[in-house]
């Protein structure tokens, strides 16, 4: 019979495994129980002869409420009084979708507002030549 190679399975730095298995194997991680934020699943395996192998990944959770800014980005260089929006909503579970609140209003990005004053110069521009022909 072939022996198989055992894997651990952690989550941050912590020192109890949050699984031990025997290869290969599927699981389902939960993030529920994990507060929002930075994480790394770490894979340690051991094959039979003893050797062992270590995989890290890095995640991010965000289970929590979404929250978009609008005013202001990361590292950015302000001054003054900035106008913000803040929304948060939450997005209800995999089975039940909550519409109310997910939808953020964006100020008009300025290449739309600069789009549409050349429309209207183009336009205007138009008309008048048509018009003194």
């Amino acid at each position: 019979m072939e022996e198989r190679s055992t894997i651990f399975v952690f989550i941050d730095d912590e020192s109890k495994p949050l699984a031990k298995l025997v290869s290969p194997v599927t699981l389902e991680l939960d993030t529920r129980k994990l507060p929002d934020g930075d994480h790394v699943l770490k894979i340690v395996s051991k094959d039979p002869s003893g050797k062992e192998g270590i995989r890290k990944i890095p995640f991010v959770v965000r289970n929590g409420p979404a929250i978009v800014v609008e005013g202001i980005r990361e590292n950015d260089v302000v001054d003054g009084v900035l106008p913000l929006m803040v929304n948060a909503y939450g997005k209800g579970d995999q089975k039940n979708f909550v519409i109310v609140g997910s939808e953020t209003p964006k100020g008009i990005p300025s290449w739309v507002w600069i789009m549409v004053v050349g429309f209207f110069g183009w336009a205007l521009y138009y008309l008048i030549t048509y018009f003194t022909i």
